[in-house]
């Protein structure tokens, strides 16, 4: 792994938010999502699910995780909002949960695709990859802004919210 020689990869910071010392990333969207996702057991239980794993004891085999484990992450991370639970019922059983991902699980694809990208380039060939099911085309994480350019980190401005102040801006 070389470093990049050229421009270092960082954010462009704009108006109040440049000098950097200058403010505070106190509400940041980064350190919430990861108070939420955090964990590596959760990454991997929202894999399975992306996967369509629904049952626990799915959940459990195909993790590695302990029941325990397995037990108290998918309990928070349907406590967040990311999965649903269901009750189902096998004849003569007693009543269980499936859990299925919700629109704010759903959404959280595309950080999971890129750090399926990132592993499969620098740490670990996975052998297997994500390919457009319409056209088999491989399907690739990217940054695009509103008007469909790709950009990469130096293309990009960080700039205060309108209705934030330079304190709570992350």
């Amino acid at each position: 792994m070389s470093a990049i020689d050229e421009q270092q990869p960082t954010l462009n910071l704009t108006g109040n938010l440049d000098p950097r010392d200058g403010w505070e990333a106190k509400l940041c969207p980064i350190a919430k999502a990861m108070e939420v996702v955090g964990t590596r057991s959760a990454f991997i239980l929202l894999r399975e699910a992306f996967y369509g794993t629904t049952r626990f004891d799915d959940f459990a085999a195909r993790t590695g995780l302990s029941e325990a484990v397995t037990a108290a992450r998918l309990r928070e991370l349907a406590g967040e909002g990311l999965l649903d639970r269901r009750p189902y019922r096998e004849p003569g059983q007693r009543t269980r949960y499936e859990y299925h991902l919700t629109e704010m699980g759903a959404d959280l694809f595309p950080a999971l695709a890129a750090l399926f990208q990132w592993g499969d380039r620098w740490l670990r060939p996975a052998g297997i990859e994500m390919r457009h099911h319409s056209c088999g085309g491989a399907v690739h994480a990217e940054l695009h802004c509103a008007a469909g350019h790709q950009v990469g980190v130096c293309d990009i401005d960080l700039v205060a919210r309108a209705s934030a102040s330079t304190t709570a801006s992350s």
